[in-house]
């Protein structure tokens, strides 16, 4: 049974920063492209960062300020938030989607994180 379990939200003052992790179960988190994705209330979820092999995509919005990395020794990517705007303000779930036409897509239940003074 695969399981994605994030951790790390919470609330932060803006220009603060945050690390949020995703634990990975029942799947590699080496062999998969891991992605996280954020929804504020009222807005549509909105992709922030990509892991797959040995590259990493970053949204605009966040170019410059959150970088993604796993931990191979312990099946787990994180997003490292620097500089924290209240605009990041939303829950963000970690996504984990295997290769291959018939791979299958696992979400996690999202954390939420609040950037406000």
């Amino acid at each position: 049974q695969v399981q994605l379990v994030e951790s790390g939200g919470g609330l932060v003052q803006p220009g603060g920063s945050m690390r949020l992790s995703c634990v990975g179960s029942g799947v590699s988190l080496t062999t998969t492209i891991v992605s996280w994705y954020r929804q504020a209330p009222g807005e549509e979820r909105e992709w922030v960062a990509t892991a797959s092999d040995d590259r990493r995509h970053l949204a605009s919005a966040v170019k410059g300020r959150f970088t993604i990395e796993r931990d191979d020794a312990k099946n787990t990517v994180y997003l490292q938030m620097n500089n924290l705007k209240s605009e990041d303000t939303a829950v963000y779930s970690c996504q984990v989607t295997e290769w291959g036409e018939d791979g299958n897509t696992y979400w996690g239940q999202g954390t939420q994180v609040t950037v406000s003074s």
